[in-house]
């Protein structure tokens, strides 16, 4: 469903990515692990559209989505791709429903069908008493859940998660990964995660291990 074709990024004289060649099928749960520096985030950064790389190529399907001009970009990234990053990176002044609606606003749903996606979402999440809350008067677990529905508002094809549970307790991180588990099976989602989580890690389908830039 994804491939990356000998991808590299660099910065300056700092070579992030070398030459790195990835697949990912449609309902896989793939993690990405490595030390510090290894150019994990990078390569999810690269694969999720949100950075172009040096040399090489992102292809969806049949369509090279690194060719794409950026207006083309941004609405496929709407479209198609969710992100779930360690720090939930909600909007402090809206309410629950309101930060899972905005990707449908970027698409100009409207607010009506946008609340109705949004308030199964967050049923299914187990968050249906806290929609008017604001993400300071939610729990760390219940703000990333938050994240988590704001992800799949859009039905995308594919969430990447940076880090997804590094900023959780433990039994905080269990009910995330096990979520994770129960998004794929019962919709069939493909997950790509970047975590030093070794049981997050350990429950994936595959598990790409990177050092020095590189896919070893």
């Amino acid at each position: 469903m994804i491939k990356g074709i000998n991808l590299s990024k660099s910065y300056g004289d700092l070579q992030v990515l070398q030459s790195v060649d990835v697949e990912i099928k449609q309902g896989e749960i793939v993690s990405i692990t490595g030390p510090s520096g290894a150019g994990k985030s990078t390569l999810l950064q690269l694969l999720g559209t949100l950075d172009a790389p040096k040399k090489g190529s992102v292809r969806y399907d049949d369509l090279e989505v690194s060719a794409l001009k950026p207006a083309e970009m941004a609405k496929f990234r709407n479209e198609n791709i969710g992100f779930i990053f360690q720090f939930h990176h909600l909007l402090p002044e809206f309410t629950a429903l309101e930060n899972v609606c905005m990707p449908a606003f970027i698409k100009n749903v409207s607010k009506k069908d946008a609340a109705i996606r949004a308030k199964e979402l967050l049923d299914t999440l187990g968050l249906s008493e806290r929609l008017s809350h604001k993400p300071n008067e939610l729990s760390g677990g219940e703000q990333q859940r938050v994240a988590v529905a704001r992800a799949l508002m859009n039905n995308p094809t594919v969430i990447f998660a940076d880090e997804p549970s590094g900023n959780l307790d433990t039994e905080n991180a269990n009910d995330l990964h096990n979520l994770f588990l129960k998004l794929r099976d019962d919709f069939g989602q493909t997950f790509v995660i970047v975590t030093h989580n070794e049981d997050l890690a350990a429950m994936a389908d595959r598990v790409i291990k990177m050092k020095d830039g590189k896919i070893i």
